[in-house]
């Protein structure tokens, strides 16, 4: 009978395995954005500008005094629930890891006891499941679920859209995916992760759920723009951050520091409160688990490692090793950089290309790597005698099997010894950490051990980058400096023969040392460290040597978000214009290429030629004057063009405009009709189907369009357009001949104008005209009417 069983599984396993595709066959992976050349085919930019057409400003009359508030309200509410959210969602991530992390322990070392070799066996197949169960989830549910997921969400808050990033399968793909890589034993944190987590939850929020899987909520459509989603991910990266490292403070600063390119006031109060929110849940969660209700949920999981009771002050003469400790962090940082660029690039386009099957093939043949390495390389270190411990001290020598804390016995010939390199191997990363920086244990580690662990673990965190699987970059950078920290304090100590020096001190800034030289990050990582380890009085050597290895890493490459977004060819626009640019004008950056622009009345059949020849998201509208000229009178979005092609009720026979005395435009539409599902890529061109009558008909293009785009002098620098159009978080902008005249001259004061009713402003302003006018002519200038040269200050319908 469970022969049967077992030959009937077996069958099943192959049944499944031979309908994975062993070949791209033409298609791509939602996380596979570019190809070998670094193109961006399936990215669009998303609309962080406000499209002031006719029914934005009709719905804007609308609106009553209450809306504000209402609205306000709204964006407070969301912020509370994402805060929940997210913090719900790292609770469940940290209980599961932590049970199937510590059943795995338990069964491995009770069986041990009995047999080694069955040991082994039970521990690579336990680890082998797990990691399985996670590419299998990403490879066939979720591809954009794999890696940290910050790349992305970077590229997001930058004005990027990368498609699948935020889908309600990517969420639970990021979730489940994060508790079979970590506690499958990966060399890879569920931090990073958390981060892409806490963005889903927000922009799946922002939506009103999900459509395809019937999760969604009419009350919960509130956010039609992509500016108003941006602000709620914002808050979910915030409180990704909060949630992975118990850091609120940290989270708000790694949102405002790394992730977004676009920052004010109002946002700050909301993030700070997403993370107070996600504090006080996880740290009830903790409470709860303290009580024994989250199984084998140990001291780790919801990090802090408290080394309050360590070392209490340092010397001058400390301060040397301690930027020694910075510099290799930064040269280990940059060249970590390097290698994952250098192999993750082979795998994208080389290896991953060849299939599903393999990327699966992969992930278990590395995790069966790890798991070799973990178990194997313990039985080759001798043990140590226990050493003699405080009374007092909660550290006990050996710990019992199966538990959590320091001192291993591993493969021992007495009961009273320690395995070091099983100490580190065999806990959860979390735990290993705190391990490392654990106080009072002088001489726990040997130098050999150290350095053995430090070449293993960093060359599997090297190969392990780039998998099919969630990976998160925190945890393991952690674990890599902690080691060699861990070493460098272990010489000071020998070397200045000072009691109060103690190893997890510096175990901490060689930690810090590699996150600032690899991800390239200062305030809020420094934060960060300040606030998982509880101790304030570090925060100026956390200081030194983020600075030191940062700089140090600069020197050879970009931090590691860069990297990784430049090889999926995110185009980021970074902080700052490049150096040549200060040297280019605008007119020679748009290389004299055709600009593809519509009449404002247009014929159907030409618009629907235009959208299947070209690829363009914005398009110029024009207007003939009276004396024959083209002049620019807005932009027109290619998802405003499908919108009314897809309704039909603006076709009209007549090529002439509604409206041909300027007078008002009829509305037919909502404004939330043009809004883009955050979630999916929207309508396509070939989704419409018009008979020949409709392409035979007319629209007018004026109430759909914006009239008021942002425009730039064709001679203005290059570094200059760079600057605004990031810094306002453009999609297009117009580049035209130097206007010729101007109408009027805005200043600071004129942006000053307190809101009061209009007869007050009337006055106000015909005061302002009259005293200009009699000041004018007291001097001898003229005013405005009489000299034409100074009849337009900006010319919206400058010429093309």
């Amino acid at each position: 009978m469970l022969s049967n069983h077992l030959q009937n599984g077996i069958e099943t396993a192959k049944l499944v395995w031979s309908r994975l595709p062993n070949a791209e066959e033409g298609e791509r992976d939602d996380s596979e954005l570019s190809n070998s050349t670094g193109g961006v085919g399936d990215i669009e930019s998303l609309d962080y500008e406000i499209i002031e057409n006719y029914a934005y400003r009709e719905e804007q009359a609308q609106r009553g005094k209450y809306y504000t508030v209402y609205y306000v309200m709204v964006k407070w509410l969301f912020s509370l629930l994402i805060g929940i959210g997210t913090a719900y969602a790292a609770i469940f991530i940290n209980l599961a890891v932590e049970n199937f992390a510590g059943w795995k322990f338990s069964a491995t070392f009770a069986i041990i006891q009995h047999s080694y070799i069955a040991g082994f066996i039970v521990y690579i197949l336990i680890n082998l499941a797990l990691v399985f169960s996670s590419v299998f989830i990403v490879t066939q549910f979720a591809p954009a679920a794999a890696g940290s997921g910050i790349p992305e969400i970077k590229g997001y808050l930058n004005g990027v859209d990368t498609p699948g990033i935020l889908l309600f399968r990517t969420l639970i793909g990021k979730i489940f995916g994060s508790i079979g890589s970590v506690g499958g034993g990966l060399a890879l944190g569920k931090e990073g992760p958390l981060v892409h987590t806490g963005a889903c939850i927000a922009s799946l929020l922002g939506q009103g759920g999900s459509t395809k899987y019937h999760l969604s909520s009419r009350w919960l459509q509130v956010f039609k723009s992509d500016r108003d989603r941006r602000d709620l991910v914002t808050c979910g990266c915030a409180a990704g951050v909060a949630a992975a490292f118990r850091a609120p403070v940290g989270g708000v600063l790694f949102a405002l520091e790394e992730v977004t390119s676009w920052w004010r006031s109002q946002l700050m109060w909301r993030v700070f409160f997403t993370s107070a929110v996600v504090a006080v849940v996880v740290r009830s969660a903790m409470g709860w688990c303290k009580s024994g209700n989250c199984g084998h949920f140990g001291s780790g999981g919801f990090i802090i490692w408290d080394i309050s009771g360590g070392q209490e002050d340092y010397s001058f003469q400390e301060l040397l090793p301690m930027a020694i400790i910075g510099v290799i962090g930064g040269l280990l940082g940059a060249l970590f950089n390097q290698l994952t660029l250098y192999i993750t690039n082979w795998r994208r386009t080389s290896l991953h290309k060849k299939g599903t099957r393999v990327k699966i093939i992969e992930a278990c043949i590395i995790s069966l790597i790890t798991s070799i390495i973990s178990f194997g390389l313990p039985l080759l270190r001798k043990c140590s005698p226990c050493p003699a411990l405080d009374a007092n001290s909660a550290i006990e020598c050996p710990r019992p099997p199966g538990t959590y804390g320091n001192y291993v016995n591993f493969y021992c010939a007495k009961d009273e010894e320690y395995n070091d390199l099983a100490t580190i191997f065999f806990n959860t990363q979390d735990d290993a950490i705190r391990n490392l920086f654990s106080a009072k244990t002088l001489h726990e580690y040997s130098a050999q051990s150290l350095l053995s662990f430090l070449v293993m673990f960093y060359t599997l965190a090297v190969v392990t980058f780039g998998t099919a699987v969630p990976a998160g970059q925190f945890v393991p950078g952690i674990m890599i400096g902690s080691t060699y920290g861990r070493l460098v304090g272990m010489f000071v100590v020998r070397f200045y023969k000072k009691l109060n020096v103690e190893e997890g001190t510096y175990a901490l800034l060689g930690a810090a040392s590699f996150l600032g030289g690899s991800m390239r990050m200062t305030v809020s990582l420094c934060v960060i460290m300040v606030e998982i380890t509880n101790n304030l009085k570090l925060l100026p050597l956390i200081m030194l040597v983020l600075l030191i290895s940062k700089a140090v890493g600069d020197a050879f490459n970009e931090g590691l978000y860069e990297v990784q977004a430049r090889l999926k060819g995110i185009p980021l626009l970074e902080s700052r214009p490049k150096q040549y640019m200060r040297k280019m004008t605008a007119r020679e950056a748009c290389r004299n290429k055709k600009v593809v622009y519509f009449p404002r009345v247009v014929k159907v059949a030409d618009i629907v030629s235009v959208l299947r020849s070209n690829k363009h998201n914005g398009f110029p509208v024009v207007d003939d004057t009276q004396n024959g000229e083209q002049l620019v009178i807005g932009l027109i979005l290619r998802g405003h063009l499908l919108v009314v092609l897809q309704s039909r009720i603006d076709f009209q026979h007549s090529p002439l405009p509604c409206n041909p005395s300027g007078g008002s435009v009829p509305i037919r539409h909502n404004f939330s009709e043009f809004a883009k599902p955050v979630s999916s890529k929207g309508m396509s061109v070939e989704d419409i189907h018009l008979s020949q009558d409709d392409l035979e008909m007319y629209i007018d293009l004026a109430p759909f369009l914006n009239p008021s785009p942002y425009i730039v002098p064709e001679d203005m620098s290059l570094a200059k357009v760079y600057n605004l159009f990031r810094q306002l978080g453009l999609r297009h902008m117009f580049v035209v001949p130097r206007p010729s005249r101007v109408i009027g001259l805005i200043t600071r004061k004129d942006l000053l104008i307190e809101e009061t009713d209009d007869s007050a402003i009337m006055e106000l302003q015909s005061s302002s005209v009259r005293t200009q006018w009699h000041e004018r002519r007291l001097v001898g200038r003229p005013v405005n009417g009489e000299n034409p040269l100074l009849d337009n200050l900006i010319n919206p319908r400058a010429t093309t």
